[in-house]
């Protein structure tokens, strides 16, 4: 489509070339955060009040992941790191993030030499000195422990860790991780030395996160560990911190650095009010946030083992062992995983588990979205297929990625159009290559009874699925067991079983049945099936976060305060050049540049040319279609023609969209009400409406009532 940017940019760049490189590319980029002086925790009332009551008790009561070769240091640049040398007058140290600090030496130079023969004379490599025992035994990692194994470093705003074989750090908040030395995994995913930094979202809108220190992994032979960690700690510790630290050092020992996080999305995310303290502990879980340890004012609140971090079963770990052993096994072809299971069993965080543990044998990941209402890595509402080659550390609103192929279906459900959707679906698979040797994941709904179980059973016979994982709870999967035989005579909405005559029984000259893995998962975790009712766990609060982390691109990836959208330059499009189609409901011509204003809508490419008469170009029917992004309508000129559009999506592929869909995905309240720096009266929103008139307010569908076919 033609976009050209509205009056106020075109001023702007009046005199320069109309190349592409005028629009900046505003993706978001995390960028690092100025140093932090001070050492508590966020300055939120509810955090500030928990400090309080702790401190007045305390008075009272005393590429592939996998490295192939030897590990390499960690360094900002494709250099290699020399061995460490005596400290010079001045000299930089690399920081994991790529930047550098530099500060003077010359007072440290008799400290190294005396820090190096105290390393040296520490007994044996790998033996516990005394006072080690205790801070070595497995397990979280409590108060206690994390003033003995954890120092900060206020002028530069980190803490480094030092963890021992099977300790783990359960946590709140949000952080970058760098392993400096040995091995730790977060949900699935091995951190190894040598890695970058990877950054880490524990909000309370899902389960918080762990951090599991590892063994040391056989190829790494006889090391030094004291030597080793000497150099290390030089970079990151003072001298009295470093001395402190190394005394936890020993065999299998890890050691990881913590920084603090500001990105566009959590500045936009933090803008709003409602979402402020979406990164502090929830009310449910105040007494057991570990307040005063050298963490803090890091982001991240450590939490005590009251709190159930990531929970595995037996048979969860079983299906992933068996799929992981797959890929890393000489299968004929690669594995197509379909995960299914009714509401609120934890398909989402074994889909995550999942690609993260063969990201650490595999360089890439496909995932097929089949979900409308809890999508991983796009807004609710697209049925889209991904590549995934980042470890997901976090919930989906923290990963949210443009997808290899996506179609824009509109709505939550797809009670609707099952037929649409099951075609939309049959095109995202048919634009994968045949030849692509990548694990795919089908993640599918929670709707498995009645015609959302006749959904599955299409599904099996539609995609060629090698494994189906069926997570379930309580001993039983809420729904028939998906086994290849039971496939043989389950009616689905587009297929049937196969009718077979007693010829065919007799010469068996019938198709061979389809046959699959069929795993069933049973899932432990705590109020498992049930749906979280405090505040940011609800389903529609999930969604919301996530069309809000898309929104956050337009941000700028420097820091700086957050700008409202209404302040940002929009494209201009010509009613000409594209189509606009509402595909949820029916609207008539008249009133469709009402029912767009002011929302969201998808940025699709039609495949047939948009032809207009003159005037705007309206479609009457769905079209199944290419979508590439989504922007906000945030103005129609009637009388130039023009469309006002907001969208991170670059020009370049701007130019390829000829066509608008408006869905039943609408913005977030919080965006009209709320946007920061506003004066005046706000667009978009009217107190003089009355909701008695007739067809006013929102349509209420009650969904108590049982179908038939649920019966």
């Amino acid at each position: 489509m033609k976009v050209n940017k509205a009056a106020q940019q075109q001023q702007q760049v009046k005199g320069h070339s109309k190349t592409l490189n005028k629009w900046k590319d505003v993706r978001g980029k995390r960028s690092r955060p100025p140093i932090i002086t001070a050492s508590n925790l966020a300055s939120s009332p509810v955090m500030a009040r928990v400090a309080k009551e702790h401190q007045v008790s305390v008075k009272k009561k005393p590429t592939v992941k996998r490295l192939k070769n030897k590990a390499k240091s960690v360094v900002s640049n494709s250099k290699q790191s020399s061995p460490p040398q005596p400290p010079v007058a001045r000299k930089s140290f690399a920081k994991t993030n790529g930047s550098s600090v530099a500060f003077t030496l010359e007072d440290e130079v008799e400290d190294y030499q005396e820090w190096k023969e105290y390393a040296q004379s520490v007994q044996g490599n790998g033996v516990e000195t005394k006072g080690d025992a205790d801070n070595a035994q497995p397990g979280r990692l409590d108060r206690k422990a994390l003033h003995f194994c954890a120092e900060r470093d206020d002028k530069r705003n980190h803490a480094v860790l030092v963890m021992q074989k099977d300790q783990t750090l359960c946590f709140r908040g949000k952080c970058f991780v760098t392993c400096l030395y040995g091995r730790v995994e977060v949900m699935g995913f091995t951190i190894e030395e040598g890695q970058q930094s990877y950054p880490l979202f524990s909000p309370a809108s899902h389960c918080p996160l762990t951090i599991n220190a590892l063994e040391r992994t056989s190829h790494s032979g006889n090391r030094n560990d004291k030597a080793e960690a000497t150099a290390i700690l030089l970079k990151y510790l003072n001298s009295a911190s470093r001395k402190k630290l190394l005394r936890r050092v020993v065999t299998n020992s890890s050691i990881i650095l913590l920084e603090p996080m500001e990105t566009p999305l959590t500045r936009f995310l933090s803008s709003f009010s409602d979402l402020s303290e979406l990164f502090n502990p929830p009310m449910s879980e105040l007494l057991s946030a570990v307040l005063d340890t050298p963490l803090n004012g890091l982001g991240m609140i450590p939490l005590n083992s009251s709190i159930d971090g990531l929970k595995m079963s037996r048979s969860y770990r079983e299906a992933l062992d068996m799929v992981v052993n797959i890929v890393k096994g000489d299968m004929d072809g690669c594995p197509v995983i379909l995960v299914c299971g009714t509401k609120n069993v934890g398909k989402s965080t074994f889909n995550r588990t999942l690609i993260n543990t063969l990201l650490n044998h595999t360089a890439s990941v496909d995932y097929l979205e089949t979900d409308l209402g809890q999508t991983e890595f796009t807004p609710a509402g697209c049925l889209s297929l991904s590549t995934v080659d980042e470890p997901l550390l976090g919930p989906p609103f923290s990963h949210q990625l443009t997808p290899q192929h996506m179609i824009y279906f509109g709505q939550a459900s797809c009670e609707s159009d099952m037929d649409r959707y099951l075609e939309s679906l049959k095109s995202l698979w048919r634009r994968r290559p045949q030849s692509r040797e990548t694990p795919v994941i089908i993640n599918t709904m929670g709707w498995v009874k009645g015609v959302g179980f006749q959904l599955l059973v299409d599904m099996l016979r539609f995609f060629p699925v090698s494994h189906v994982v069926q997570l379930g709870h309580s001993g039983t999967t809420q729904c028939p067991p998906l086994s290849p035989e039971f496939l043989r005579t389950a009616q689905g909405c587009q297929t049937h079983p196969p009718a077979q005559t007693a010829l065919d029984e007799f010469t068996e000259s019938h198709s061979p049945p389809k046959t699959y893995t069929h795993l069933i998962v049973q899932s432990e975790f705590q109020g498992v099936g049930c749906q979280g009712t405090a505040k940011h766990q609800r389903t529609n609060e999930h969604r919301e976060l996530s069309l809000l982390a898309y929104l956050s691109q337009l941000q700028s990836p420097d820091p700086g305060p957050v700008r409202p959208l209404h302040s940002l330059t929009p494209y201009q499009v010509p009613h000409t050049a594209v189509a606009l189609g509402v595909i949820h409901c029916e609207v008539a011509p008249s009133h469709m540049f009402y029912a767009a204003n002011g929302s969201l809508v998808g940025l699709c490419c039609l495949g047939e040319k948009v032809t207009s008469r003159g005037g705007p170009v309206m479609l009457s029917q769905a079209p199944l279609c290419p979508c590439v992004g989504f922007g906000v309508l945030r103005g129609v000129d009637m009388e130039r023609g023009l469309y006002f559009l907001l969208t991170p999506v670059d020009p370049s592929i701007l130019r390829k969209v000829n066509c608008l869909l408006l869905g039943a995905i609408s913005l977030p309240s919080c965006i009209l009400t709320t946007q920061p720096g506003f004066e005046g009266e706000m667009p978009y929103v009217t107190k003089d409406y009355s909701f008695d008139l007739t067809g006013a307010g929102k349509l209420r569908v009650f969904k108590g009532m049982t179908r038939q076919s649920q019966n």
